[in-house]
């Protein structure tokens, strides 16, 4: 369960500074908390987590948006009355379900479930059984020996919650999927080669390849003679075993992430597999689906009263509910069930799907490798066409190129395109968005490119307003052809923009620009739902390896990933235009923008 720190109870003073949309989404997210401890209604807690999510997604601030009096734009997952609740929150800090919560709850226990090997139900269990209401509480009561007595723990769980909580682990921190990826493969080819594994495989967010990863999810199927669970905790790099029997172990590994191995038989795999992939939202969702048609699913199968119907396979379960296969990147009860009981699922994009990348660097800027390395690691991507888009001269701490060397470089390209076969790289720039929304070279020397990829590197902290503005006039420009990472976030290091990203997607549509799906691992930009909102104003998203060295071309397949989130298609994505397409698109679009700069 990922969990923030609480948000301050009560009004905030004007000293404290407005409303921001992470104290918003962290009281929702504490709601949600409070709600599970307490036994509610799983689909309500599910609405504040979503609704968590959600706002923190955005890239404009809520409070802004209401204190300037305009409207709540319509968001995924909030009605009437979590809309009232953002409402409450931005004009006293807090709202009266969470002070009511909080009222009936001892603060301490939301601090409890930050500790690993620690959920709501066992939070539940040492509150009401020990008396136990904080981590210092819980500290007391392990190494006095009164938690190895209660059910469903024992003496080892009592040691491991103890240095759990002495270390202050927590689960709320997130990494890139390309950093979390290559590790949880590594475990399960370990788990593989043990005798009387059948299958084992990742599942969880990391199998739905969501763009962070909290903890990593995998399943084993083996029969029950198979002592799984002792041959893991054996791996090298496991620091604690936190929750060990025969058919699950929890783990936390040198590097401070957490594992959890699941082992069934392998006549159930498949139901397993559904239940351990999630999300908790979309498994809900089917289960009702099977309620309706008299069944009950669950991680063991689909059962009519006690004959399984399906457990095996995947496949085998989403066909007894009467429903096609469905991808995991979809399972997140955005509407995926109805659109497969009606046959409408998206034919999403594939990496195959890509014809060229449009944003790449060279060691003539920051990047590690040669124009001729880089189009000949492009080739072997499996890619026809690559844009070389070193950053403007602005951008001195990554060697940004002025005129003379962005001209050199031009002709530099022509001469190596002369020599390529199946390969053909593109003249742009990554050019600088400068604080008042021009752009960083002149129109005679952009007019020479046959791309523009405007960004913004500096002035993150711009208030909403001026933000979007500056981003609108650059889009503006007449050769301004796509906006890089328009977040310009960077995953545990910075914060989106503070701007009205809805206003410039649709300004994206009416202008004939592009936008960015950056899939460096770091930024993975933009969001699955905003790839979603974008696609549904007709914008074309580029998806690009922002590769600054040769193995950088590995990180596209990210990319697709969170496209493939966002219920793209290969005709949704720019680059999977043929080189002749692309360049119609490139010169209509120019020819379509008004050129005030």
């Amino acid at each position: 369960m990922k969990l923030t720190a609480g948000p301050p109870q009560g009004p905030l003073s004007s000293a404290q500074g407005p409303i921001g949309n992470d104290h918003i989404a962290g009281i929702f997210e504490e709601i949600a908390n409070l709600l599970e401890i307490d036994d509610a209604n799983p689909f309500r807690i599910l609405a504040y987590r979503n609704a968590a999510r959600t706002i923190r997604a955005l890239t404009f601030e809520v409070a802004e948006l209401i204190a300037s009096g305009e409207p709540l734009p319509k968001l995924r997952g909030i009605g009437v009355d979590l809309a009232g609740k953002i409402n409450e929150i931005v004009s006293s800090g807090d709202c009266a379900l969470h002070q009511r919560l909080r009222s009936t709850l001892p603060p301490g226990l939301v601090g409890l479930l930050s500790i690993a090997g620690l959920g709501p139900k066992r939070v539940k269990q040492l509150y009401h059984d020990l008396g136990i209401e904080s981590a210092q509480q819980l500290c007391r009561a392990a190494q006095q020996g009164r938690i190895r007595h209660l059910p469903g723990f024992g003496e080892k769980m009592e040691a491991r919650l103890l240095r759990a909580a002495q270390k202050g682990i927590g689960r709320d921190r997130r990494l890139p999927l390309a950093f979390v990826e290559p590790l949880a493969h590594e475990l399960i080819e370990y788990l593989r080669q043990i005798p009387g594994v059948e299958q084992a495989t990742v599942a969880g967010s990391l199998r739905r390849m969501r763009d962070t990863v909290g903890d990593i999810d995998l399943l084993v199927a083996a029969a029950p003679s198979v002592d799984v669970t002792a041959h893991f905790i054996e791996h090298p790099e496991i620091a604690t075993v936190l929750v060990k029997g025969p058919m699950r172990v929890s783990v936390l590994l040198t590097s401070g992430m957490q594992v959890d191995v699941r082992v069934v038989e392998p006549e159930v795999y498949g139901a397993a597999l559904v239940y351990f992939t999630g999300s908790k939202a979309h498994n809900i969702t089917i289960r009702q689906r099977a309620q309706k048609l008299g069944l009950k699913l669950s991680e063991y199968g689909l059962f009519r009263a006690r004959q399984c119907l399906a457990s095996s396979t995947e496949v085998a379960v989403y066909q007894a509910l009467g429903l096609p296969w469905i991808t995991p990147e979809l399972r997140e009860d955005r509407g995926e069930v109805a659109a497969a009981l009606k046959g409408r699922l998206p034919r999403l994009i594939e990496l195959s799907d890509l014809k060229g990348d449009l944003h790449a660097h060279t060691r003539a800027s920051d990047g590690g490798n040669s124009l001729e390395e880089m189009a000949f690691a492009a080739t072997a991507a499996g890619l026809e066409y690559l844009a070389i888009t070193e950053h403007s001269r602005s951008l001195r701490v990554a060697h940004g190129l002025d005129i003379e060397r962005l001209l050199e470089q031009i002709d530099q390209i022509d001469a190596l395109n002369a020599r390529l076969q199946g390969m053909t790289l593109l003249k742009g720039i990554e050019v600088d968005i400068l604080e008042d929304g021009s752009l960083d070279l002149p129109d005679d020397i952009l007019q020479r490119l046959d791309l523009v990829v405007g960004a913004v590197h500096s002035h993150f902290e711009l208030p909403l307003r001026q933000q979007t503005q500056r981003i609108l006039r650059a889009m503006d420009h007449r050769y301004f052809s796509i906006l890089a990472h328009p977040l310009c976030r960077l995953i545990n290091q910075r914060e989106p923009l503070n701007m009205d990203l809805p206003a410039i997607i649709k300004a994206a549509s009416q202008r004939g620009c592009a936008m960015e799906l950056n899939a460096q691992p770091r930024r993975m930009d933009l969001f699955d739902l905003q790839c979603q909102y974008a696609k549904d104003e007709g914008v074309l998203i580029s998806i690009n390896s922002d590769a600054h060295r040769c193995a950088d071309f590995a990180y596209l397949r990210h990319g697709v990933a969170q496209a493939r989130r966002a219920w793209l298609e290969a005709g949704d994505v720019l680059n999977t235009r043929s080189l002749a397409q692309l360049k119609v698109f490139l010169r209509d679009g120019a020819r379509e923008r008004p050129g005030r700069a």
